[in-house]
């Protein structure tokens, strides 16, 4: 069969074939009688032999040794293919990102896109100093993509860098912001879940409080303690058990305590809050320390409950308790 014909049959030009040739990959087995190359069945099968493994992403020369070597392995190359075809779609998933990022900033002439650029470089930059500037200007300078600003917040461990960053998804505006850091809440890392919860308590609406609401069952004290602090402030009464959990453990105990003032300016919460606190000081697996942080917790939760509560604790078996109490009841006839 002559180069033309091969060519039509096997989709490879025949410049290629030639190209093939002197690299010695593949050699017409004859030549016709007026110097034309001649492919044998056996040539043409090698062709497509050459564009299967070329189809797999081997050079020519990488071909040449699978071709020659009768005892080539192909473990450990095939295992290099796959890799370096990994790092090209990350690569190219990444440019794809940034190029989405870029379009949905809306930049209308070119020094726009320069700017969205740079900001977005400066996000990633490995200088805190960068990343929080960036952050402080991505409203003033170019309109940063939300997007990147949510990536950088649930990545940024330098707290006022962390901070800016909230400052700038808060001042952003963008309805899509809760949503895109409810994926935040389904990282199996608990930092990442914490830091989403710490994003999600500066922004208003009843879309963030739902997602904090959800956070309240996280696996993680520290991620549920956020929630709890935030949804506590805002009045939503599901707070409480984490919030007596958190002056039980003394963890942001004093925190805890004013978010639970927050929500007993409500009557019925008022009550339902005490008579929680109450349950706990009575369990005998209740520590000392514990009783205490308990006892002062009542000072700001008003109605009779309390009152009571801490007429009894005044009389505590724990002289540091009923100390305790004695003196938030004086504080409160004062009142």
């Amino acid at each position: 069969m002559l180069i033309g014909e091969v060519a039509r049959q096997s989709g490879v030009s025949a410049r290629m074939l030639r190209h093939y040739e002197s690299l010695g990959l593949v050699q017409p087995s004859g030549r016709t009688g007026s110097g034309y190359r001649e492919y044998s069945h056996d040539d043409i099968r090698r062709i497509f032999h050459i564009e299967s493994l070329r189809s797999l992403g081997l050079s020519l020369r990488e071909i040449g040794r699978v071709l020659e070597d009768p005892g080539f392995t192909p473990s450990a190359l095939v295992g290099d293919l796959v890799r370096q075809t990994r790092e090209r779609i990350a690569a190219e998933t990444e440019l794809l990102t940034r190029l989405l990022r870029i379009d949905a900033a809306g930049p209308t002439d070119w020094e726009g896109v320069l700017q969205v650029v740079a900001l977005m470089q400066a996000l990633g930059s490995k200088s805190a100093e960068v990343r929080q500037r960036a952050a402080l200007s991505s409203a003033d300078e170019a309109p940063v993509p939300v997007e990147a600003l949510v990536e950088a917040a649930l990545s940024e461990t330098e707290p006022n860098v962390a901070g800016a960053l909230r400052w700038a998804l808060a001042r952003s505006g963008d309805d899509a912001v809760p949503a895109l850091l409810a994926r935040g809440l389904g990282s199996q890392v608990a930092a990442v879940r914490e830091r989403t919860v710490q994003c999600l308590a500066v922004l208003p609406g009843d879309e963030s409080t739902a997602l904090l609401l959800d956070a309240l069952t996280d696996p993680d004290a520290g991620v549920r303690g956020h929630a709890a602090l935030e949804v506590g402030t805002r009045g939503v009464a599901e707070a409480v058990p984490t919030l007596v959990d958190m002056i039980v453990k003394g963890r942001n105990d004093t925190e805890a305590a004013d978010a639970l003032s927050t929500l007993a300016r409500d009557t019925a919460a008022a009550d339902q809050i005490a008579t929680t606190l109450v349950d706990r000081l009575a369990l005998t697996t209740t520590e000392p320390p514990a009783r205490g942080r308990l006892t002062q917790a009542l000072a700001d939760i008003p109605g009779t409950t309390a009152s009571r509560a801490l007429t009894e604790l005044s009389h505590d078996r724990d002289r540091a308790v009923a100390l305790t109490a004695a003196y938030l009841l004086q504080l409160r006839d004062t009142r």
